[in-house]
C-alpha cells in the first residue's frame, strides 16, 4: 500500500511562537509518533511531507497579512523553522513552502503519486490543514483521505471541531 503522511505547518511560530497554543504545545508528542510511525513501517511504502507556512518581510502588505497583521513564519526566522522535536525528520523528508494556506505544489505530489492513503496531522486544523485537506481530494479522488484529530489543533477548540466536522462530511475519514 503506498501512504502519504502530510505534517502541516509544524513551525515554532505555530507552537511556541507569535501564534503558538497551549493546544498546539499539546500534539507535539503525537506528532512525533505519528511521523516515527511512518518511518518505520516496513510492509506499506510510505512517504512524509513536512509543509512550511512561508512569508516575506512584506507580509503585513500582503493579502493575509491585512487579515492577519501578525508576523510569523517569515523566511531566514526561528518562527519559520520546524519544532526542535521534528526538525530531523524533516531533513530527512520532502519539505513544500508554501506561500498561503493550501499547497498547490503539494497537490501536484499527490496527483503524480497515486497514493492510497493519506493522512494529514498539524496545524492549524481549520485553515492549513482543511485546506489542505480539501485540495488532496481534488488531486486524488481515489486515495482514503484521513485526519487525525488528537495530532491536529486549530486556533481555538471551537474552530478545530468545526473544521474536523467538516471534513467529515467531504467523506474525510477523522481519526
Amino acid at each position: 500500500m503506498k501512504k502519504l503522511l502530510v505534517v502541516v505547518d509544524m513551525q515554532n511560530d505555530f507552537v511556541t511562537g507569535s501564534l503558538g497554543t497551549k493546544e498546539a504545545v499539546a500534539i507535539v508528542p503525537a506528532v512525533v509518533e505519528k511521523v516515527k510511525n511512518y518511518i518505520a513501517d516496513t510492509k506499506n511504502e510510505c512517504t512524509v511531507i513536512f509543509t512550511k507556512d512561508t512569508h516575506g518581510d512584506d507580509y503585513m502588505s500582503t493579502q493575509e497579512g491585512k487579515n492577519l497583521p501578525v508576523m510569523h513564519c517569515i523566511k531566514g526566522t526561528e518562527g519559520f523553522e520546524i519544532v526542535p522535536e521534528l526538525a530531523m525528520y524533516a531533513e530527512k523528508s520532502t519539505v513544500v513552502e508554501k506561500p498561503t494556506f493550501g499547497s498547490m505544489q503539494l497537490a501536484g505530489i499527490i496527483a503524480r503519486n497515486a497514493y492510497d492513503e493519506i493522512e494529514f496531522v498539524g496545524l492549524c486544523t481549520d485553515i492549513c490543514v482543511i485546506s489542505n485537506v480539501m485540495l488532496a481530494k481534488a488531486a486524488d479522488t481515489a486515495a482514503k483521505v484521513y485526519v487525525d484529530s488528537n495530532a491536529c489543533a486549530g486556533v481555538t477548540p471551537e474552530s478545530h471541531s468545526n473544521a474536523l466536522e467538516a471534513m467529515k462530511m467531504c467523506q474525510v475519514t477523522i481519526l
